[in-house]
């Protein structure tokens, strides 16, 4: 039922030695890790502008010097990301800086904020690239949430089939939009300062209504100013993600992830420049409540108005409303922000993978799946981006008031960790040379530590009320969850672990085995004839007496075969089948507590899925009861129907079936095995013959 959809979605599997193959090279891995903070220039101008509408038109012309101060804040955190990845390839990133030069507890902050943003960056972009794509389909805006949803579906199976599949996936719609927004804001560049031409945006001549008709000044003003500053920091996100995905580049790892951290940041700084200024000169009006806020000939705009994004509205106003080449970028731009999110796709698997083997997550993110990806790490992620975007109707510009909270809070003790880490290592170091070096990288670190740390207070600040406070509850509730399932592990750790001073465990005085019995069949006579081969001290047979002509054909049945193992019946009074087995158990085990009573349980082996559900219930009900009882080991004893067979046939042929080239590649496991050689044994591996 499951495997033929799974292998169409996702490919064959792939062997565990074949994950050098799934390593990317730099041009593939710009697109795989850098997509979130290169997509950021489709929503993150947009938020500088809606924010400094609140104080009208003239506060437009501060939009240029809080851009200026987000390229310093980047350029900052790229150079210290350099020397992040250098000092510490593995991947564990802002976790591992933090959490080995400031502690366990600064490195579970540092990760459940990670996490947190990652959920939030597919959520953002996802919710961002829909509203781009409305630009040039209405169906999709009318419809934004369920489209978002599919589209954080289609992204998940996508990152299923593997890190380098995805990344080649990625990379032409990726490069497609930063090419589209290069045209833009060269041609736009000659237009305005060769041609002299007037371009307008759409919203050129409407209008901005604002409360403060005066405009704002002094600390009104001052904090306007942050808060379009923190949201315009939203163009860093993403940038941490290298840090962690180090593993996932060819060699050399570090500094081929270092030479992608610099494309990044270079293409980052000019797209993100380039459109500010485009908006400034084509005149793009934005509004926080363009339906209230926004006036076109002296009227509100109406609840019926959609607000396109910045890059949308540019376009149109350099290359024609409606004209392909707007098309293509609107469409391309939708592209590259679903993709975004692959940045987190890619960032928040691993980094769970490293914390599940910490144990500070489940051992299941640690796993990879058939295509050597962290399948479980990539399900979480999507369910929980899902809910997020159905919770907020997929709306931009509200989930974006959550983010970046947790991205600066591991910027800021990250930096904090390297200045500790070249604190160190200035300390063992003798060569001058190396010394130099290392202090330049100090200086470097301390500067951004402090840079992130006072953008990280402006971003608490400005956005706490505006639902950055469900990042931090959501930071709190990771924190307590991985401490928590710490906790566990280790109390499981100490529990079992074995004495190197302390005895065998002592062996039980006897075994008393008992094999459940419903009727006299093949499967209860093989499972009898395994309990007598495990040779215990006392063997019976047990049954319950829920109809009375049932367990009188049985008894006969019973001494008509001459079974010399004495059968015990229980009465049931109520018709219940758990309850009356349980308790003789118990009673046994109270009645000689030193012995060991070992229950076999018959039970079918099938092949289709809705046979399942028609048998073997009793036997789950009785195991799942058993388990929790001291003293008593559970056996099935399996006994395999037509069916089974049917289904083993289909699981030799997967295993056996051979891909073009599999032999020439190793991925042959052996030859195919005959008919008769099969049948040999399977004869072999029935213990009574039947």
């Amino acid at each position: 039922m499951t495997d033929v959809p799974k292998r169409l979605l996702l490919g064959q599997a792939l062997r565990s030695d074949r994950l050098s193959e799934t390593l990317v090279p730099k041009r593939v891995a710009l697109p795989v890790f850098a997509s979130d903070p290169l997509s950021s220039v489709a929503y993150a101008p947009g938020e500088v502008l809606i924010v400094l509408s609140a104080a009208g038109l003239s506060a437009y012309h501060f939009s240029p010097w809080i851009a200026a101060a987000v390229v310093v804040l980047l350029v900052t955190v790229v150079a210290s990301y350099r020397q992040n990845v250098r000092a510490y390839p593995s991947g564990g990133g802002d976790y591992e800086v933090a959490g080995t030069n400031l502690g366990r507890r600064a490195g579970l902050t540092v990760a459940s904020a990670l996490l947190v943003d990652y959920v939030l960056t597919v959520a953002v972009s996802i919710s961002s690239g829909v509203e781009n794509l409305g630009a040039a389909i209405p169906f999709v805006v009318e419809h934004k949430t369920l489209c978002a949803v599919a589209a954080i579906g289609l992204l998940t199976v996508a990152n299923l089939r593997g890190v380098r599949e995805s990344g080649v996936l990625f990379a032409v719609p990726t490069y497609l939009f930063v090419a589209g927004v290069f045209a833009l804001i060269a041609w736009g560049a000659v237009r305005s300062t060769v041609l002299g031409d007037e371009m307008r945006a759409p919203t050129a001549d409407y209008e901005i209504h604002t409360q403060h008709a005066g405009g704002l000044a002094g600390f009104a003003l001052a904090f306007l100013l942050l808060r379009a500053f923190s949201s315009g920091c939203a163009a860093l996100t993403g940038v941490e993600a290298i840090s962690n995905g180090v593993p996932a580049f060819r060699k050399p790892k570090a500094r081929n992830a270092a030479a992608t951290l610099t494309m990044m940041g270079a293409i980052a700084v000019t797209m993100f420049c380039g459109v500010i200024a485009l908006a400034r000169i084509t005149h793009v009006k934005m509004a926080e409540n363009p339906a209230r806020n926004l006036l076109i000939d002296g009227e509100p705009a109406g609840s019926g108005y959609v607000q396109h994004p910045v890059i949308a509205q540019v376009s149109d106003a350099v290359f024609g409303s409606g004209s392909l080449v707007s098309f293509y970028l609107a469409v391309t731009t939708a592209l590259v922000l679903f993709l975004a999110a692959n940045t987190a796709y890619n960032g928040f698997p691993l980094l769970g993978s490293i914390l599940a083997q910490d144990r500070y997550l489940p051992r299941q993110l640690h796993t990879r799946g058939d295509r050597l990806a962290f399948s479980n790490g990539v399900l979480l992620l999507a369910g929980a981006a899902a809910i997020l975007v159905a919770v907020y109707d997929a709306d931009s510009t509200r989930l974006v008031q959550l983010y970046i909270v947790g991205v600066f809070v591991s910027f800021t003790l990250s930096q904090t960790g390297m200045v500790r880490h070249w604190n160190r290592a200035l300390r063992a170091e003798q060569d001058a040379a190396r010394r130099r070096h290392m202090h330049r990288s100090r200086a470097i670190s301390a500067f951004g530590a402090f840079f992130t740390g006072v953008v990280l207070i402006v971003v608490l600040v400005t956005k706490f009320s505006h639902g950055a406070w469900v990042s931090v509850v959501g930071m709190a509730l990771f924190y307590g969850l991985m401490t928590a399932i710490r906790r566990h592990y280790d109390h499981v750790s100490e529990e079992i672990a074995a004495e190197e001073s302390a005895a065998a465990p002592p062996r039980p005085s006897r075994v008393h085995s008992i094999v459940l019995v419903s009727r006299l069949h093949k499967p209860t006579l093989r499972a009898l004839v395994y309990a007598r081969m495990m040779r215990p001290d006392v063997l019976e047979g047990l049954t319950i007496n829920v109809e009375q002509g049932e367990t009188d054909r049985l008894r006969h049945e019973w001494d008509r075969r001459g079974l010399d193992i004495p059968l015990t019946i229980l009465d049931s009074p109520y018709r219940e089948v758990t309850r009356p087995v349980i308790d003789y158990v118990k009673r046994l085990r109270t009645e000689h507590p030193r012995d060991l009573v070992s229950v076999y349980i018959p039970e079918y082996v099938v092949g289709r899925w809705y046979e399942q559900l028609l048998h073997n219930q009793s036997a789950l009900r009785l195991k799942g009861r058993l388990l929790f009882t001291s003293g008593v080991m559970v056996t099935s004893v399996p006994y395999q129907l037509e069916s089974s067979e049917a289904a083993r046939k289909r699981a030799r042929r997967r295993e056996e079936w051979q891909a073009p080239g599999s032999v020439r590649r190793g991925a042959v496991r052996g030859p195919r095995r005959t008919g008769r050689q099969e049948g040999a044994g399977r004869e072999r591996g029935r213990p009574d013959g039947t």
